[in-house]
């Protein structure tokens, strides 16, 4: 058995500790939030926060996360209120929205570390994270957007 905090609920669950993260997040605890896009870390569809760090949960071994803080998309806020959330509902940000909960926590991690980041700090930070509908300045605009919205409280 594998002990699991995950959007500060504790589970235990019985899987092969190689198994990835996002197989366990998806299949063993039923949360669809995270994506499977690529497999190979190179898409960002499947980000989770790992004690506060984005991680690919593709290829991330669900050993390597007991005993740590696992967030989740589901786990973001409550009531979908947190700033990033908020900012991706006025902007429009979504097309397809495959990729949107990957965007979306690795620009909470963004946010946390510089809650006012420049164009630069927002390309650098998501470059990660691949869209295939394009919605890049969209994605930009919102953070920048949520970046206010903190701020002011």
């Amino acid at each position: 058995m594998i002990s699991l905090n995950v959007n500060q609920k504790n589970y235990q669950v019985d899987v092969s500790p190689d198994m990835p993260l996002l197989w366990v997040i998806r299949d063993t605890l039923g949360l669809t939030g995270t994506k499977y896009g690529c497999g190979v870390a190179q898409c960002g569809a499947c980000v989770v926060h790992l004690n506060g760090e984005a991680v690919r949960s593709c290829i991330t071994k669900v050993s390597r996360a007991e005993g740590k803080k696992i967030l989740t998309i589901e786990g973001l806020s409550e009531n979908n209120n947190h700033p990033l959330q908020k900012a991706w509902q006025e902007i429009d940000v979504p097309q397809c929205g495959y990729c949107h909960s990957g965007q979306l926590m690795s620009a909470a991690v963004l946010l946390r570390e510089n809650p006012n980041p420049t164009d630069q700090d927002i390309d650098d930070a998501m470059a990660g994270n691949i869209c295939r509908c394009g919605t890049y300045l969209r994605i930009r605009k919102a953070i920048h957007l949520a970046a206010e919205m903190q701020q002011k409280g």
